[in-house]
């Protein structure tokens, strides 16, 4: 095959199929086994609401939204080295901080895990447990994994000082009062289209 037509054939593959080179949002340089507390936030798919409704300020989970809350707690359980601070399910999303504790500095794993490859005690391990419990217990109820449940990826901040934590432990309260203008709000997104989940409680 001549080498012109060999290297079209390498471009079209590399632009036709970009999820394979889909690149991390954390930060390559830090130690996501290492004690600290860390803001996490989780997005269903396409800012569906799917886990309750707002009512007066106030969040009101249904069965899904409850789910997602006794999964996240449940983390101090299965990870001895967790604990959970303020948290909040929203209709469409979820905030907390998850407090990481490794009192023996041999646990940090000198090596970086590969993106898409989690290493043991990381920050991304227990997201994914988390997540995969979430996805798994929701979708044997509607007998479906279509459409998927939650976003493919989540976001996180790394604390850095007391001031702050107290800063986002306030955010968090305070996230029901600011729905209306919440840009996770699914009316806030006129493109996006609700999905129905064929279940109803």
């Amino acid at each position: 095959m001549p080498l012109r037509i060999s290297l079209l054939i390498l471009l079209f593959m590399a632009h036709s199929f970009p999820q394979k080179n889909r690149r991390s949002i954390r930060l390559s340089r830090h130690d996501y086994t290492k004690s600290g507390f860390y803001f996490i936030t989780i997005c269903t798919y396409k800012r569906q609401c799917w886990f309750g409704e707002i009512i007066q300020g106030k969040v009101r989970l249904n069965h899904l939204g409850f789910i997602v809350s006794e999964l996240w707690k449940g983390c101090e359980k299965r990870f001895n080295y967790v604990t959970i601070d303020q948290f909040i399910v929203m209709p469409s999303h979820f905030h907390g901080i998850l407090v990481i504790h490794n009192i023996n500095d041999e646990h940090h794993l000198l090596s970086k895990g590969k993106f898409g490859k989690p290493i043991v005690g990381s920050l991304g391990t227990i997201i994914g447990a988390f997540k995969s419990a979430v996805s798994k217990s929701i979708n044997q109820m509607r007998k479906t994994a279509k459409p998927p449940i939650l976003q493919k990826n989540y976001y996180e901040r790394i604390i850095r000082n007391e001031q702050e934590l107290n800063n986002i432990r306030q955010y968090i309260l305070n996230n029901p009062l600011k729905w209306e203008s919440d840009r996770e709000n699914l009316l806030n997104h006129f493109s996006v289209q609700p999905i129905e989940l064929d279940l109803y409680f």
